[in-house]
């Protein structure tokens, strides 16, 4: 028989499904909680052998992602090197992260969503113009987020990055197919509420993230939401 409370816990688990996805990490392993606003930057150190899930907390966020080596700043997430090691278009669980020195730097090793994007790369306020219209300029833009939280974060600040340490980087929760006629296509998004995604670190990495404020496509589903970040061991 169904209560009267546990028809209310059910609610608010629907009502927050990002809470559900959680019940799988023991809370004494969490080192960091927090959430990112809608069309934010954020940045953060994640050590060798930690994982940091990234929560879609609304669903249908495309939550563009930079990857860099704490020993040497120089090396960084390479698209090229991930796509050619892995032989898919597509990353999933178990895709690993390659380096532009051809190092893993982090493993994909959880995934409720189903697959992400590492071709689309960032929005800007010049590929905007290119896309949709030359009035779209002035609105905000994921390369927008990179440079502002890499001119203004303590951690960006403490290693010394700016805007040359930006490359092509993955789109977490975004759906880009190829079409037949080898185009890119930026689609509804194939994520819901409460999907997440773990990221396992193979060395100390910072995390760089632009919670995409885009909403000239239905990357977002014409509407930026927040999503939430874990780190734990």
């Amino acid at each position: 028989m169904t209560t009267n409370n546990d028809t209310k816990n059910k609610d608010q688990a629907i009502q927050n499904p990002a809470s559900t996805t959680l019940e799988s990490i023991d809370s004494k392993t969490i080192k960091l909680r927090e959430v990112c606003a809608a069309g934010e930057g954020w940045m953060a150190e994640v050590k060798k052998n930690q994982t940091l899930r990234i929560i879609d907390t609304e669903g249908n966020q495309a939550v563009d992602t930079l990857f860099i080596s704490c020993a040497d700043i120089a090396e960084r997430y390479s698209a090229t090197d991930t796509l050619a090691q892995n032989q898919k278009l597509f990353l999933e669980m178990g895709s690993q992260l390659f380096t532009n020195r051809g190092r893993v730097i982090a493993t994909i090793t959880d995934d409720t969503c189903g697959r992400h994007d590492t071709l689309g790369g960032a929005c800007s306020c010049e590929s905007n113009t290119v896309r949709y219209a030359h009035d779209t300029y002035p609105m905000h833009s994921c390369r927008n987020n990179f440079m502002h939280t890499l001119a203004t974060h303590s951690v960006a600040q403490k290693y010394d990055l700016n805007l040359r340490h930006v490359g092509p980087n993955i789109n977490f929760f975004m759906n880009v197919p190829i079409t037949p006629d080898g185009s890119l296509a930026f689609d509804d998004g194939i994520s819901a509420p409460g999907k997440y995604v773990d990221i396992t670190a193979q060395m100390d990495m910072i995390v760089l993230i632009s919670n995409c404020p885009q909403l000239n496509n239905p990357c977002n589903g014409y509407n930026p939401t927040p999503i939430e970040l874990v780190i734990y061991e």
